[in-house]
C-alpha cells in the first residue's frame, strides 16, 4: 500500500476493482465533500443527509464494476447522491403532503424567523437553506447542482437525465419561489 494522491480517478477505480481498499478511500476523500454539499442541499443538515452521504459511496463501492466512465467521475456519484436523497425525500411524510395538497403550488407554508432576529451571517444562510429544503424537490436539485455546486446547465441535466430546457424553465421558476419565501427578509 502507498500514496495514491498521484493517482487519477480512473487508476484509483482500476486499482479499487482489484480490492485495495486504500485507493477507494482516496475517491472517497476527493468526492466526500462534493457528496455532502449536494445531500445537505437537498436534505438540509441533518442525520437522514449523513445516512445519504454514506450510502452514496457505498452504492458507488457496490457499481465500480459497471462504471465505464462514460461521464466524469464526479457526475456520476452525484447522479448517486441526487437519486438517494430523492428516495428520502419520498419517505419524509412531511414532503409527501406537499405532493398531495389541493393548492398545487411550488412552496408549502413555512415558519421563517422574524426579520429582527436575524442578525447573523450564519441566520442567513439558515434562513436560505431553510427556504431551499420548502422548494419541490424536482426545483430544489437544479438548484442545488447550478447554484450551490456550480455545475453547467448540460451537467446539471446530464446527472438528471433531462433535457437542458427542463433545467433552465425549473431553475427558473426555483429562484422565483425562492425571491418571493425571501422577499420580506431582504
Amino acid at each position: 500500500m502507498g500514496n495514491y494522491t498521484s493517482y487519477n480517478d480512473s487508476e484509483l477505480i482500476e486499482k479499487a476493482k482489484c480490492g485495495e481498499d486504500a485507493a477507494f478511500e482516496e475517491l472517497v476523500g476527493r468526492y466526500e465533500q462534493q457528496v455532502a454539499n449536494t445531500v445537505k442541499g437537498m436534505l438540509g443538515d441533518n442525520a437522514a443527509a449523513e445516512d445519504v452521504g454514506q450510502e452514496t459511496f457505498i452504492r458507488f463501492y457496490r457499481s465500480l464494476e459497471k462504471f465505464r466512465g462514460d461521464s466524469a467521475l464526479g457526475t456520476y456519484i452525484t447522479r448517486i447522491a441526487i437519486n438517494l436523497s430523492l428516495n428520502e425525500i419520498k419517505k419524509q411524510k412531511k414532503v409527501i403532503s406537499l405532493f398531495h395538497r389541493k393548492n398545487v403550488d411550488d412552496v408549502k407554508e413555512i415558519d421563517l424567523p422574524d426579520q429582527r432576529n436575524r442578525e447573523s451571517e450564519s441566520e442567513s444562510k439558515d434562513l436560505v437553506d431553510k427556504a431551499l429544503q420548502n422548494l419541490k424537490p424536482e426545483f430544489r436539485m437544479v438548484v442545488v447542482l447550478r447554484m450551490l455546486q456550480g455545475y453547467s446547465t448540460k451537467e446539471a441535466a446530464s446527472i438528471l437525465n433531462v433535457p437542458i430546457g427542463t433545467v433552465l424553465s425549473r431553475l427558473a421558476r426555483a429562484q422565483k419561489n425562492l425571491r418571493r419565501i425571501l422577499k420580506p427578509f431582504i
